[in-house]
């Protein structure tokens, strides 16, 4: 059981950053690779980006990439987004999830935060 907790959104102007925090419970959480997703108003849920269990491995979601980077801290059971040049587009609520295999697929993550909003202003 893995519980995970979003924080670091937030109200932000474009071209600004934000950094995300997902924090998780358990002693299991190295055995899971991580990833973030988000939800824009009145559209689906999208990947956004996810890492591997050990960090060796990343993937990006192409709207992203460049501009946002996951990592890591197993010491400390938290992984964490940096988004950079951010755009009015990314307005969402993002949520970080984990799963036992490192995916771009929704379905393969079994636990979920509750999300944190973030909104980038033009």
């Amino acid at each position: 059981q893995v519980q995970l907790v979003e924080s670091g959104g937030g109200l932000v102007q474009a071209a600004g950053s934000l950094r995300l925090s997902c924090a998780a419970s358990g002693r299991s959480f190295p055995n899971y690779a991580m990833g973030w997703f988000r939800q824009a108003p009145g559209k689906e849920r999208e990947f956004v980006a996810a890492i591997s269990w050990g960090g060796g491995i990343t993937y990006y979601a192409d709207s992203v990439k460049g501009r946002f980077t996951i990592s890591r801290d197993n010491a400390k059971n938290t992984v964490f987004l940096q988004m950079n040049s951010l755009k009015p587009e990314d307005t969402a609520v993002y949520y970080c999830a984990a799963s036992s295999s490192t995916s771009r697929a929704e379905y393969e993550y079994r636990y979920w935060g509750q999300g944190t909003q973030v909104t980038v202003s033009s």
